[in-house]
């Protein structure tokens, strides 16, 4: 259905097909993508041009969706635009923060495109947050580096009402970014939205994809936990009768090291009973990955516990994180980033509430605030937040990822919260309520899995074939 002469990162993260072709006919510095059999094309830059034309990563506005991403100078666009021939013309524009024109889309008569950046850098910089630095004043990233590493130092020192005093000035301090937006930020997937609309146009049909989940699911449901310290391996049970009673199983992410002793005999009682047991790293000091020394002095000890415990996924203390590290960690998946997080210790999100891959890690992001953030630093009284979030994501068929801690159900709002949230989709028939280990292995199937064309019909071919559900994106009517 169509042909690339280079890998095109949106298509292979939805699964759409396509084959390679050869690129020489091309402009230095451009790839292309074509509906075959036909003549129009999306054009954007290849990453040597992006290096030498492109400058550094920066923030720009296509409409009104935020990207992040190095930008070739409307000049050598200009010149792409000759060789390639034909009547251009600007079909959106791209604006700086401050409303001033740098650059734009360009569509020539037949309807092909060109893209002045590369669309796979935009959904990296995303998914691994490297826009933070840019869509936050220097000046606030510094002041919350320098907070998050004292608060974790002092944090073994002080009284509870202390720390709990440092993280709501803190979040006051956080309160001030503009992006991500707070509990939802649509950018990545309105940026998604308007690359299915182009691609769509280029086809003048509907574009086939895999199905985001298995079977028949329209979305997923996922329960996690963390527990902490020693008051919430003994407030275990309060938390995991809830979901028991509502028919759920879920995560427990347990810490090797950090002032209580996991029995072995409570590991095979919860794996006995269809839970799932992950590593909450080392010694919950926020110090694994502050350093590539750090996690390899703490790495053998932490594989050895995920060995003891069969732990496939892996959460960050804190959730703090870092792409470059995290890969190395060992673990099929990670949960440690969650889709839009101003308030957490390591303030950012990676802008999608879909799982996707970290080099060969894949992540699963949080998608419903943590409860500590919702009740004890924010102050809500009720889980109308999660109630909400959850229901946007139902229908955008999202993964709702709730991360709950047995350390703080003495707050009086949690536990009923809770329980309304999971007797709210206990009976959705729509949603998949899978352990993360089951959502880790189901994407890398999907991801595993391409469509054919037989007879003019698409079918799946490969290790999630008989699971994989085909849908269609069909163009809608945009400026373009």
């Amino acid at each position: 259905m169509f042909e690339s002469t280079e890998a095109f990162a949106f298509f292979d993260y939805f699964r759409v097909p396509y084959s390679r072709i050869d690129g020489a006919h091309l402009p230095s510095g451009l790839a292309a993508l074509t509906s075959t059999g036909s003549s129009t094309s999306l054009y954007w830059p290849l990453g040597a041009a992006l290096l030498t034309e492109g400058g550094a990563l920066r923030n720009y506005f296509l409409d009104s969706t935020p990207l992040f991403a190095r930008l070739i100078p409307d000049g050598t666009v200009r010149t792409w635009l000759r060789r390639l021939g034909g009547t251009w013309h600007p079909a959106e524009e791209l604006h700086d923060e401050r409303g001033t024109l740098i650059g734009a889309v360009w569509r020539r008569e037949d309807g092909s495109i060109v893209l002045p950046f590369d669309p796979g850098e935009v959904m990296r910089n995303f998914w691994e947050e490297r826009y933070v630095d840019y869509a936050r004043p220097a000046v606030l990233s510094r002041l919350a580096a320098l907070a998050r590493r004292g608060y974790y130092r002092a944090r073994p020192l002080l009284p509870r009402s202390v720390q709990m005093s440092m993280r709501r000035s803190f979040s006051r301090v956080q309160s001030k970014a503009r992006f991500p937006r707070w509990p939802v930020e649509t950018a990545l997937h309105d940026f998604y939205d308007f690359l299915f609309n182009l691609v769509g146009r280029l086809a003048d049909r509907p574009v086939p994809f895999i199905g985001l989940w298995p079977g028949s699911f329209d979305w997923a449901f996922v329960l996690t936990h963390d527990v902490e310290a020693q008051i919430g391996y003994e407030k275990l049970p309060e938390l995991l009768r809830v979901e028991v009673e509502a028919g759920y199983r879920s995560s427990w992410n347990l810490v090797p090291q950090n002032r209580y002793v996991v029995d072995n005999h409570l590991v095979d009682t919860l794996r006995e009973q269809g839970f799932e047991v992950g590593v909450h790293g080392h010694s919950h000091d926020g110090r694994d990955l502050s350093s590539l020394a750090n996690l390899r002095r703490r790495l053998p000890d932490i594989r050895a516990y995920a060995e003891r415990w069969q732990a496939k996924g892996f959460r960050s203390p804190g959730t703090l994180r870092s792409a470059e590290l995290m890969p190395l960690l060992g673990f099929d998946y990670d949960s440690s980033y969650t889709d839009t997080a101003p308030f957490e210790p390591q303030p950012g999100g990676c802008c999608t509430w879909l799982p996707y891959m970290i080099k060969e890690l894949v992540e699963l992001p949080i998608t419903l605030t943590q409860d500590h953030t919702l009740f004890d630093l924010l102050g809500h009284r009720d889980g109308s937040v999660w109630l909400e979030k959850a229901r946007f994501l139902r229908e955008r068929g999202g993964m709702a990822l709730v991360l709950t801690h047995s350390d703080y159900v003495s707050n009086p709002y949690l536990l009923e919260s809770y329980r309304g949230l999971l007797q709210e989709f206990a009976d959705d028939s729509t949603a998949w309520k899978p352990l993360p280990r089951e959502v880790s292995d189901w994407w890398r199937r999907r991801s595993q899995t391409s469509l054919e064309e037989v007879d003019g019909h698409w079918r799946p071919v490969g290790p999630a074939a008989r699971e994989a559900s085909l849908e269609f994106s069909s163009p809608q009517v945009l400026a373009v």
